[in-house]
């Protein structure tokens, strides 16, 4: 077999393809003249109100605002002028002005679809301007539209601010101690007539007349009394003991509401604390009604007799199971058990005695 030594012939490469062609400049679209002139005005306008930013930094209020005025004046479009005058105005005092220039830019604002922002900001700074007028209720309002195109933490908290403000100026406006007066013996006729939840109208207003006055907080916790609505009573008689920490019958009437809770203890500890008010022993006979009743209540829930429905009761009474299975509660009341003595010093601590207290109560302890 005969074979060709020579080299089979190597392939010539393919050629390289031809650059694409550059594409063709694509000519900038024609400005008019009518936007080269907005564009221009837009620029200056920009420049002057770059001037009155500066002068506002400085506190130059004055100069700023006159800065503004002639960025307005090149652009009557560029609403950050506005907003930026305001803020001017609102530094410099004139406060009416403000206002006025805020207006401007809303509506103007709106008719060239301004950014939702730049209303809100326009809208805060009047809620701002008519807080430090003194017109309370347009600042929450103009607060509240600020809200509404864009909501701010900032304004937010200056709204909540203003509403707090407002609602203490209105408190005090209405306070008029004589119409309390007024309303208070409106409501004790109609307590002597039986008609509790009216005359808590009456006694309710009073209070809002005139919030620093014991008697109107303890009357309507008199009408809570009888409308059994002993929570409401409590928080009355407590209120009323703040306020005047010498008013007896707001102790006697507190040891009345302990008593229809079934807390014989502390209604006893209440009507001592009343007799200490009374020194001149006017309330003697209302106070020793109220304790003998407390007395005998307890004596009843103590009664040997009663013994396994007392243990029953407790039993199913969760403050009571969580009192018994506490085992600090369960060692104090070992040392109780063997050293009487020992109570007096395991009464000196509140929490101790309250939970020695609702034990009593319960018919766990026995009191003496």
């Amino acid at each position: 077999m005969n074979v060709d030594p020579t080299p089979a012939p190597k392939a010539k490469p393919a050629p390289a393809p031809a650059p694409a062609p550059a594409p063709e400049p694509v000519p900038e679209p024609e400005v008019s003249d009518e936007e080269r002139e907005k564009k221009e005005k837009r620029a200056n306008s920009d420049s002057e109100k770059a001037l009155g930013n500066d002068a506002y930094k400085k506190r130059n209020f004055e100069e700023a605002i006159a800065h503004y005025d002639k960025a307005w004046d090149l652009d009557s479009t560029n609403i950050a002028v506005l907003t930026n005058k305001s803020a001017a105005l609102f530094e410099a005092g004139r406060l009416d002005e403000c206002i006025a220039v805020c207006e401007q830019a809303v509506e103007i604002g709106r008719e060239l679809r301004a950014d939702y922002k730049v209303i809100a900001k326009a809208f805060a700074r009047q809620g701002a301007a008519y807080w430090k007028k003194d017109d309370l209720a347009n600042s929450i309002k103009y607060y509240s539209k600020s809200l509404t195109e864009h909501r701010t933490p900032e304004v937010l908290t200056k709204l909540r601010e203003v509403e707090k403000l407002k609602a203490v100026k209105d408190k005090e406006a209405y306070r008029d101690p004589a119409i309390s007066d007024q309303e208070r013996e409106k409501g004790n006729e109609l307590f002597k007539q039986s008609l509790f939840s009216d005359a808590v109208k009456h006694y309710s207003e009073a209070i809002k007349r005139n919030d620093k006055d014991a008697r109107n907080f303890s009357n309507r916790a008199a009408c809570y009394m009888k409308l059994m609505a002993m929570n409401e009573a409590d928080k009355d008689c407590d209120e009323a003991i703040r306020l005047d920490g010498e008013f007896v019958k707001a102790y006697i009437r507190k040891a009345a509401i302990l008593f229809a809770k079934r807390e014989y203890i502390k209604c006893a500890e209440m009507c001592d604390m009343a007799r200490s008010k009374d020194p001149e022993g006017k309330h003697t006979q209302e106070i020793d009604a109220q304790l003998y009743k407390a007395n005998y209540a307890l004596g009843q829930v103590q009664n040997s007799s009663n013994r396994e429905e007392v243990l029953k009761r407790a039993r199913d009474d969760p403050e009571v199971q969580a009192i018994m299975a506490d085992p600090v509660m369960n060692t104090i009341l070992k040392q109780m058990q063997e050293d009487p003595a020992a109570a007096k010093d395991h009464m000196k601590n509140p929490g101790v005695a309250a939970k020695i207290r609702t034990l009593i109560n319960a018919g766990i302890i026995s009191y003496r």
